[in-house]
């Protein structure tokens, strides 16, 4: 309630409140001047306390700050990590736990073709499908030959008309060779001109000339005959090599050309025919690591489609050229055995042997392989995450059995075979971590 004087209040309307006060909403008005002071004191008597409800918000605050607190430095073992694993495997063979670098490539045949025609015609037959084998000189498909036909047939006729030719000649010749001589004695018996006599032998020098064209005639007419043969027989496709058929390309009723022609109407070839004695594997080695290979140097071939399958193996040579976009070198390796399941372009993975590595099928070798990455080094030496049958990560020491510059790393010590291990995590891992596969 505040208190105050009408200092500015009407005279009359003072007189009528003297010994009297009114009192409007919030404001008292006193008419002696002495009331108004007293009323204008503080009472410090009264308590000053707080608001509760303030109270209880510093302590709402303090609660979540010291669960926020909590919570952040518990985070790295509650929140799940999302990671890639792997599994340790027994080496399938004591050739793979030995190598000294592991590549991967593919399978290639060093002779492979595709067959076509030497002249443009129309496809009347094919006689190969896929998986067939051929021989060499088989037929594999037949071209329409009507037009070469026609023009064999032209050939031998002028041959003919040449002979025919060469037999008139003939007997002129000789006719010409009987009136000559006839002139002869008569003007040796001064019984005829001299004129006429030149004119018997001039006569007879020129049909002999004739005859000698009509020779060379029949053998225009004959390569021309041969021409037009050789010309009926490209008619004929025949497989170049003996081998597999992979691929046919084209169909009765099309059109082929050893040149590809506009609108993509004409086919370039028949069939493709491999040689599946000349299978080999293509590998790209890192020319960091090119040193550790060399011609003749034993290798154990493994094909995608037969992981179990340790293949015998050489190197055969080492392309003396580098890929510079790749930094990589190609190597050739050789089968020292065909077999039947090795087929062009397939997958495979090759590991290099160093001279002390044994390739005994029944020898178990010791340790277990993991995938490169899964090695983890620090100032303790390597470990790998292994992850536990509660999916939490524990860090497990570990000693490698070979080079570390593997896809697949040999570890002597510290893992058992069937282990999971960690391959690649989503955030940095620490021991007692959960984790989830992918």
């Amino acid at each position: 309630m505040l208190v105050a004087s009408w200092p500015y209040a009407d005279r009359r309307a003072r007189r009528l409140l003297v010994g009297s006060s009114v009192q409007i909403p919030g404001v008292l008005y006193m008419t002696n001047p002495s009331q108004q002071i007293d009323q204008l004191k503080i009472d410090r008597a009264t308590p000053q306390n707080p608001a509760p409800h303030r109270l209880w918000l510093v302590l709402a605050l303090i609660a979540a700050t010291s669960i926020g607190v909590v919570w952040w430095l518990m985070e790295p073992f509650n929140r799940t990590v999302i990671v890639e694993t792997d599994t340790a495997r027994k080496p399938p063979s004591m050739a793979a736990a030995g190598s000294i670098l592991d590549a991967s490539g593919y399978v290639v045949a060093r002779r492979e073709a595709t067959v076509s025609s030497k002249l443009t015609g129309k496809v009347k037959e094919i006689l190969v499908e896929e998986g067939m084998r051929v021989e060499k000189d088989q037929i594999v498909a037949r071209l329409d030959d009507a037009t070469q036909l026609a023009e064999l047939a032209l050939a031998e006729a002028q041959i003919q008309s040449a002979q025919a030719g060469l037999h008139e000649f003939e007997a002129q010749l000789r006719a010409a060779r009987l009136e000559r001589d006839r002139l002869r004695d008569l003007a040796a018996r001064k019984l005829t001109s001299t004129a006429s006599l030149d004119t018997a032998e001039a006569d007879y020098d020129a049909l002999q000339a004739r005859l000698q064209v009509a020779r060379e005639n029949i053998t225009v007419a004959k390569r021309g005959a041969a021409l037009a043969q050789d010309s009926l027989d490209n008619m004929t496709i025949r497989a170049p090599f003996s081998g597999m058929v992979v691929s046919k390309n084209a169909q009765p009723g099309e059109m082929i050309s050893p040149v590809s022609a506009g609108g993509g109407f004409t086919r370039t070839g028949i069939c493709t025919i491999v040689d599946m004695d000349s299978l080999e594997i293509e590998v790209d080695v890192n020319e960091a690591y090119i040193q550790r290979v060399s011609p003749g140097q034993s290798v154990s071939a493994t094909l995608d489609a037969y992981p179990e399958w340790q293949i015998p193996a050489d190197v055969i040579a080492i392309v003396p050229t580098a890929d510079r976009q790749k930094a990589t070198v190609r190597v050739r390796i050789g089968f020292r055995e065909k077999d039947s399941r090795v087929l062009r372009d397939m997958g495979a993975k090759v590991a290099f042997l160093g001279i002390d590595a044994t390739a005994e099928p029944d020898a178990i070798p010791a340790g277990v392989l993991i995938a490169r990455e899964s090695l983890q080094m620090d100032s303790q030496g390597e470990f790998v995450w292994r992850i536990s049958s509660e999916s939490v990560v524990e860090r497990r020491g570990v000693v490698l059995g070979g080079a570390a510059d593997r896809d697949r790393v040999l570890i002597a010590q510290g893992l058992s075979a069937g282990d999971t291990v960690v391959k690649s995590a989503a955030k940095a891992l620490s021991a007692g971590q959960k984790v989830k596969t992918k």
